[in-house]
């Protein structure tokens, strides 16, 4: 929610906002913004609006200004403040604190999504894989086991709501051994393909999981526990079939054990936005504590 003077939000202040905010999530089939944006004016700012849970107040003063503060009108709540003189100095300070803006209203509703899960958490110690690789995860309890073997686990959950009843919501785990800590981020994509043909069959003989071919992923530095990782983005198929969709890939840096620890995300749900079928995902993700 961006709380702004409407010719702000018509003129370059606005424009920079859109731009920077509403810039599309890689990854997903269909064109999906990172954050949504809207906007009210200063006077239009009332007590329901009040209640959003990110917002942007933009302001002109004397001063240059840039200020976070949690929980001001509800909780849990985010306000970013900005001050400046002109469109110009607003503009620049969105413009070199883009990403870090970013960055803290994501991780906070990281945070809300993780509240919400810990209320109705399954009991991750009944699933050996867990056990084996000594990992714990906040998983919510809609999540029911497709395959545990002790090595690798699989959970999934069927999408129940709307148009996409007919998809789900995944989550793999898995470790495989740090062969060399400068050739991680590109065997990502070959380590997830020899998974997919191990373990997650299509409907046919020879069918099975595989990145998509067309496309190719991206790859950013992450932490995960305090680790080194990388999360990766792409689009996954099955090979032969018409099934696809995206996913979310956490491959993070157990030097301790000298391995690789794996969390995978993927969603089918066709027709439907799938932006926040991944954001749980990740949400998911960044729970995990490894021993």
């Amino acid at each position: 929610m961006v709380v702004a003077k409407i010719s702000d939000w018509t003129g370059d202040v606005g424009a920079e906002i859109r731009n920077s905010f509403g810039e599309l999530q890689v990854g997903l089939p269909q064109p999906e913004p990172i954050l949504s944006v809207s906007q009210v004016a200063p006077n239009g700012f009332s007590s329901m609006m009040k209640a959003s849970r990110n917002i942007l107040i933009i302001n002109e003063g004397d001063t240059e200004n840039f200020t976070v503060k949690k929980n001001v009108y509800a909780k849990p709540q985010t306000i970013v403040y900005i001050q400046a003189k002109d469109d110009a100095s607003i503009i620049k300070i969105l413009q070199d604190r883009k990403m870090e803006i970013r960055r803290i209203y994501l991780d906070a509703d990281i945070d809300f999504t993780q509240s919400i899960f810990r209320k109705s958490k399954l009991d991750d110690s009944q699933f050996l894989t867990l056990k084996n690789l000594g990992l714990s995860l906040t998983i919510p309890d809609k999540f029911n086991k497709v395959d545990d073997t002790g090595e690798f686990l699989w959970l999934r959950n069927h999408l129940t709501s709307g148009i996409a009843k007919s998809g789900s919501n995944n989550i793999l785990v898995y470790a495989v051994p740090l062969v060399d800590k400068t050739s991680v981020a590109d065997s990502i994509v070959a380590i997830r393909n020899k998974i997919g043909k191990k373990y997650i069959p299509g409907s046919k003989e020879g069918m099975y999981m595989i990145t998509e071919k067309a496309y190719t992923p991206f790859t950013f530095d992450a932490t995960i526990d305090g680790k080194k990782a990388y999360e990766t983005r792409g689009k996954w198929e099955v090979k032969d079939d018409f099934m696809a969709g995206p996913f979310l890939n956490y491959t993070i840096i157990d030097e301790k054990n000298n391995r690789l620890v794996v969390f995978e995300g993927f969603t089918y749900a066709p027709s439907v936005g799938k932006r926040a079928f991944l954001f749980e995902l990740e949400a998911i993700a960044k729970s995990m504590k490894i021993q």
